[in-house]
């Protein structure tokens, strides 16, 4: 264990599962802002008909096809999802029943009964788009140091969004923003050989932060417009929806991400020529050039990766794996993923995260011969 209290691991595998539906921007006519695309990139989300835990099943499915892992073999389940209302306003608004399906740790060990497995460990988690961050924090910090992983032993983070269900379709500055996504992480021991690692974790942390303001909450809405599966629109008489101050947070979330990365410098000790490739959360191409600027000043002249939220939208805890899975093969040397996140509801609070990783001798190699 390090002094910091961090027990290494390895990340091996990544799967992502897209809903197969996808709502582009015509849909939204002329009540889409006309800047959307040019501040956020974003052309066409996933929307899901299917709960949370269905979609991370899938996500687990493909990663289990990708790489022949037994479940048997997991010993332990994190579950992150951004899209649970938080039981206090789930009581409020949805009133005591409903709100017993917004049970985040209950989801959790229903997926982890869905798969079929027994891990020693299952916990679920919202920390919104921070949250693969506090995941891999979580399982340096709280559970490798309780489960002495074994060989060919694993752990899962699987991770889940379904925005579209508290989403203000009404709402100009907010309906297109979000996406519906999940995926599946395998992590190993770093000398595990059935499951070898592709990118050593030498970092992960998140942690909460005053704003200047709130930020985010929910409120109760009625006659709300939806999309239907066919395109068309339909209106529910009353709906759960969350709102943002998407200005403050535009403004905010460079700078909160930029400081996550000067954070995870110092307690590393890596210079910042040491990394070779930044992978901000995929909030808006405007929100990751403002962030590139920002790491510019802390002296990192590296490659900033952006432009992921196109067909996809901003897939909030999904983004880091998301885009890891989509340039596994280009990635190497030294990563830096940092995020950043609105606070708890009505709170004056903003998350920020980070992970760094380094590939392995082998993910070198491959990579390499896949050029």
């Amino acid at each position: 264990m390090s002094s910091q209290g961090f027990l290494p691991f390895g990340l091996s595998a990544v799967s992502v599962y897209r809903p197969p539906w996808g709502l582009d921007n015509r849909w939204f006519g002329p009540a889409m802002p006309r800047k959307f695309v040019h501040h956020t990139g974003i052309e066409r989300r996933c929307v899901a008909w299917e709960d949370e835990v269905t979609l991370a099943v899938r996500a687990v499915r493909q990663l289990q096809q990708q790489v022949g892992c037994d479940l048997k073999e997991c010993a332990a389940l994190v579950f992150v999802s951004p899209s649970f209302v938080p039981l206090p306003l789930a009581r409020r608004y949805l009133g005591p029943q409903a709100a017993e399906q917004e049970r985040l740790q209950s989801a959790a060990r229903q997926l982890a009964r869905r798969l079929g497995m027994a891990p020693a460990a299952v916990v679920g988690l919202n920390w919104f788009c921070s949250g693969y961050s506090r995941a891999m924090e979580v399982v340096g910090r709280r559970i490798l140091p309780r489960i002495d992983l074994a060989e060919r032993q694993f752990i899962l983070v699987a991770t889940a969004s379904r925005i579209s269900r508290i989403t203000d379709y009404g709402c100009p500055q907010t309906a297109g923003l979000f996406g519906d996504l999940a995926t599946a992480t395998l992590l190993t021991r770093p000398d595990e050989a059935r499951y070898p690692p592709h990118f050593e974790v030498l970092y992960a942390a998140a942690q909460t932060s005053p704003a200047e303001g709130v930020y985010f909450d929910f409120k109760l809405r009625e006659d709300v417009p939806r999309p239907e599966i066919e395109g068309g629109v339909a209106t529910d008489p009353q709906r759960l929806v969350y709102w943002l101050d998407g200005m403050a947070i535009a403004d905010a979330a460079p700078r909160a991400m930029a400081q996550a990365v000067a954070e995870a410098l110092a307690a590393t000790g890596l210079a910042a020529s040491d990394i070779r490739t930044v992978i901000p959360h995929q909030a808006g191409t405007g929100i990751v050039k403002l962030t590139e600027m920002k790491l510019q000043a802390l002296g990192l002249e590296t490659e900033v990766l952006n432009g992921l939220t196109r067909e996809v939208g901003n897939v909030s805890s999904c983004s880091i794996p998301f885009a890891l899975e989509q340039r596994w093969n280009q990635l190497r040397g030294t990563i830096v993923c940092p995020t950043a996140a609105v606070g708890r509801p009505g709170r004056s609070e903003l998350l920020r995260g980070c992970l760094v990783l380094k590939a392995t001798p082998l993910h070198e190699r491959q990579s390499q011969a896949a050029a």
